[in-house]
């Protein structure tokens, strides 16, 4: 009996570490290199914040973290929902600053 007890409370931990290891994780695709990562000066959660002020609404679908002309930026794909096609905002990954919008259609 004590056996069974001990397996069902460790099944319990690992299902629960699991749930909470799918919390923290991001609901978007992302292709953010470590490399890149380990440069930028603001977070990726601190960049989603930043991004979402600019399309309120709107919910983040992929993040990229790549060089563009020189700068690190962290390029968001957002989606409002009942409204065509997707906004990209670019947030600079070391000042936190924001390029221009573009909105891309479907």
């Amino acid at each position: 009996m004590r056996t069974i007890t001990i397996a069902v409370l460790a099944s319990a931990l690992l299902a629960g570490a699991s749930v909470a290891a799918a919390a923290q994780a991001p609901a978007y695709t992302r292709d953010v290199p470590d490399s890149l990562l380990k440069t930028a000066k603001i977070t990726e959660t601190r960049a989603a914040a930043i991004a979402q002020q600019h399309v309120p609404n709107g919910k983040i679908r992929g993040l990229e973290l790549e060089r563009e002309h020189g700068k690190l930026i962290y390029s968001f794909e957002i989606k409002v929902a009942g409204k065509p096609g997707i906004t990209e905002v670019n947030v600079d990954a070391m000042t936190g600053s924001v390029g221009p919008l573009e909105h891309e259609k479907d």
